[in-house]
């Protein structure tokens, strides 16, 4: 194609839109953009034909009607006369809360065993390897029922910690208790409650849970600031002044106080009849499907910090110790910070991972957004449709939002160029 640009002064005319470079590029863009739009028109209008003729409309009015089936241990309260609405949120927040978990223990799985692979104790370092490959290599589902057999099959029921010479003992100081169909742990308690904010839909929020929100947000700006007044003066002065006891103060003291005020204490799971009482019952399902998603994530968060430290120079890890820096202080303050870079991108994946793979919580009876909206709720209405493409962008919503969140932190670790 001959490309000609038009002289200054010459009047427009309709073949510059294919033969001028100024206008090519929008030309095509909005070629495709039709295209894009009218293959989407077609498969929306092919659709609902295919609906029509099967004698099914579409809309969403099935979210408004009665449920009729129960969820065990909703994060909110919910029974089998609320909206399927209202499951389909119960299940969104069972998805979050399994992820949100999983993450967490996963990343700190991973980055001890990513660092221990690199150990210098050969034993040491063989054992984790063994545990990266085996993880690594054998499916997630296939990890998530042998958790839960071990759970169910080999666990004791709660009446076996019954009696004066109980075939089972609680562990961690006689504050859980492992039985084949829930983990029982304490929850907390308050002596002196305050009572609670209604916030609507028969949702509340302790005021201790706000207040303690409060100081810690308020803690976490205070010590900001702190840290920036200190860098001012190390700037000033090159005199960096102590604030970890400052910091720690910040942090630690308002909290104990409420502690202290209100009363903050644990209360233990206690035996009455067939059942615990007193504590929280965690489901099986839930710690099966959180326990072989860290387990199996955490593998392959391991392999990305091995990677991101081996990928820091060795010379800065002599320069560390030429500066009298120990092993542990040297991984601490000069490789991971370094090696964050490397790490976060694919961290970020590995997240996502976590995220999408909590729906396979069906295989263990656990009622997250997969199992109610796509599996419950589904088949009762008949809205397969509808249900799956909620679904689809629910994950979408909270993809976007994980990989959000993470590049923002990615982009405030990553090498400033000046």
């Amino acid at each position: 194609m001959v490309d000609i640009s038009a002289q200054p002064g010459t009047s427009f005319r309709l073949s510059m839109l294919l033969y001028d470079r100024r206008y090519r590029s929008m030309t095509i863009q909005v070629i495709v953009f039709i295209l894009v739009m009218a293959a989407g028109w077609w498969l929306v209008d092919n659709t609902i034909r295919n609906l029509q003729a099967l004698g099914k409309d579409f809309n969403f009015g099935f979210l408004f009607q009665r449920a009729g089936y129960d969820i065990p241990s909703p994060p909110i309260p919910y029974n089998s006369d609320d909206t399927h609405l209202r499951a389909a949120i119960v299940g969104l927040l069972n998805t979050v809360i399994v992820s949100f978990l999983g993450c967490i223990a996963a990343t700190i799985l991973g980055i001890a065993v990513g660092v221990a692979r690199l150990s210098n104790n050969w034993l040491f370092a063989r054992l984790m390897t063994v545990y990266v490959e085996m993880f690594r290599n054998i499916p997630l589902l296939l990890w998530i029922l042998i958790v839960y057999a071990i759970f169910t099959e080999v666990l004791p029921p709660p009446n076996a910690y019954r009696g004066e010479n109980p075939a089972a003992s609680m562990i961690l100081f006689d504050n859980v208790a492992l039985t084949n169909r829930y983990t029982a742990i304490p929850t907390l308690g308050l002596t002196n409650d305050p009572g609670h904010l209604d916030l609507g839909y028969r949702i509340t929020v302790d005021w201790a849970t706000i207040a303690f929100a409060v100081v810690l947000i308020g803690g976490w700006f205070i010590r900001k600031a702190v840290l920036n007044w200190a860098q001012r003066v190390q700037d000033a002065t090159g005199d960096r002044p102590v604030t970890w006891w400052i910091n720690l103060g910040i942090m630690l003291v308002p909290s104990l106080l409420l502690i202290w005020y209100f009363g903050l204490h644990l209360i233990p799971p206690e035996l009455k009849g067939f059942n615990f009482v007193g504590g929280l019952n965690v489901q099986n399902g839930f710690v099966a499907l959180w326990l072989a998603l860290t387990l199996y994530t955490g593998a392959f968060i391991a392999e990305i910090v091995r990677g991101g430290i081996l990928a820091v120079s060795k010379g800065q890890t002599e320069a560390a110790y030429a500066l009298g820096l120990r092993p542990n202080k040297t991984m601490k303050l000069v490789i991971l910070p370094q090696a964050l870079r490397v790490i976060i991108p694919p961290l970020i994946s590995q997240y996502l991972n976590l995220t999408k793979n909590s729906s396979l919580a069906i295989a263990v009876g656990y009622m997250d957004l997969r199992g109610t909206l796509g599996g419950t709720t589904l088949n009762q209405t008949g809205r397969e449709l509808e249900a799956i493409l909620l679904m689809m962008l629910i994950y979408l919503a909270l993809s976007l939002l994980i990989s959000g969140g993470m590049n923002i932190y990615n982009s405030r670790v990553k090498l400033k160029e000046r």
